[in-house]
């Protein structure tokens, strides 16, 4: 049982990732053969991206059972650390907890069976998510690119594209989707900072894919806007709580604002492993802080003054007032979002 697309691949043993740290400057691959080693991998920033994370923590979930090797009374006990480690990586991104929950949901339902048939139902459901996800963010791309018309300007923050997802993307699918369909698309790639997602990972997927890529600063988006440069925003999101508010990326918030001020759509795109309906709004989403080297350095080269202090969200929270619709594998979600979130876990 294996898998291999641009983010992972799955040898059975092994996860290897790309390393997204490194791109676009070279390729390079990170081998996991441990649980450890993938909750190091997520924490810091090797893999990156909600539906990657996840999906990425699943076959560390995968590794951890792998790895046991104490008594069978043990085994339960061992796996609660392995999904505490996993777990403890990334606070905001609710897909990590959604992934965990499933395969953890798999152990109980198969552990009086022997421990070889354990770890390969734990296999068969990691492969399962990763497939799932492919699928699921094709159907969110074609569901999008009906809201984009041919000759469309596009402006997109961090990076919601194939590498932040098992393959194909989320709001990078939703171009891709709209290209594959026959109608031109431009797009401006803002280059967010502080740790260059746009920049580095966005313009690289984009440029391969041929479609026309402008890269911005995070701050020439109101301008670009202003000049009428742009047909609509597309983000992807980490968490969107029940009433519709949606943690991503820090300088999202921002970007829907300007988009409101500026009379121009605003859309996120993710799948329904990103809705958190446990949650009432975007006040009780976690924003996790990054190290403060993120801000202070540009790939290891200090950019600000010894001492200063450093304030690094990770995450912004955007209101759900600001959100014209939310693209999901299940279809266009528009206002009211506590209502219309709901139905779709109905479907």
């Amino acid at each position: 049982m294996t898998l291999k697309t641009l983010t992972m691949e799955w040898t059975g043993d092994c996860l290897i990732l790309v390393d997204q740290r490194k791109l676009p400057h070279s390729k390079v691959f990170v081998h996991c053969k441990t649980f450890e080693e993938v909750a190091f991998a997520i924490k810091d920033m090797v893999v990156r991206g909600a539906p990657a994370i996840g999906v990425t923590a699943a076959f560390g979930y995968v590794l951890g059972a792998k790895q046991f090797d104490g008594k069978n009374d043990e085994f339960l006990e061992f796996m609660k650390k392995v999904r505490q480690t996993l777990a403890s990586t990334r606070p905001t991104a609710v897909n990590l907890f959604w992934a965990l929950d499933r395969m953890e949901k798999v152990l109980n339902e198969s552990i009086n069976l022997d421990r070889k048939s354990i770890i390969k139902r734990l296999e068969e459901e990691a492969l399962k998510m990763a497939y799932e996800d492919i699928e699921t963010n094709r159907s969110i791309g074609m569901h999008g690119q009906n809201l984009l018309k041919d000759n469309d300007t596009v402006l997109t923050h961090c990076n919601a594209g194939a590498l932040a997802t098992v393959d194909y993307g989320t709001a990078i699918g939703v171009i891709r989707a709209a290209v594959e369909n026959g109608k031109k698309i431009r797009v401006f790639v803002d280059e967010t900072r502080p740790y260059l997602q746009g920049a580095r990972l966005t313009t690289w997927e984009l440029v391969q894919l041929g479609i026309e890529t402008i890269l911005i600063t995070d701050n020439m988006a109101g301008w670009v806007m202003k000049k009428g440069l742009v047909n609509a925003v597309i983000v992807g999101a980490d968490r969107i709580a029940a009433n519709g508010d949606v943690a991503n990326k820090i300088g999202t918030y921002s970007l829907a604002v300007l988009a409101k001020k500026h009379g121009i759509p605003f859309y996120v795109a993710a799948p329904t492993s990103t809705i958190d309906l446990t949650i009432k709004d975007g006040t009780e989403i976690p924003i996790e802080e990054r190290p403060h080297e993120e801000v202070t350095h540009v790939q290891g080269i200090r950019i600000a003054a010894e001492g200063v202090k450093v304030y690094n969200p990770a995450f912004d929270v955007t209101e759900n007032e600001l959100i014209t619709a939310i693209i999901t594998e299940k279809g266009i979600v528009k206002p009211p979002y506590s209502e219309n979130l709901k139905k779709l876990f109905l479907r």
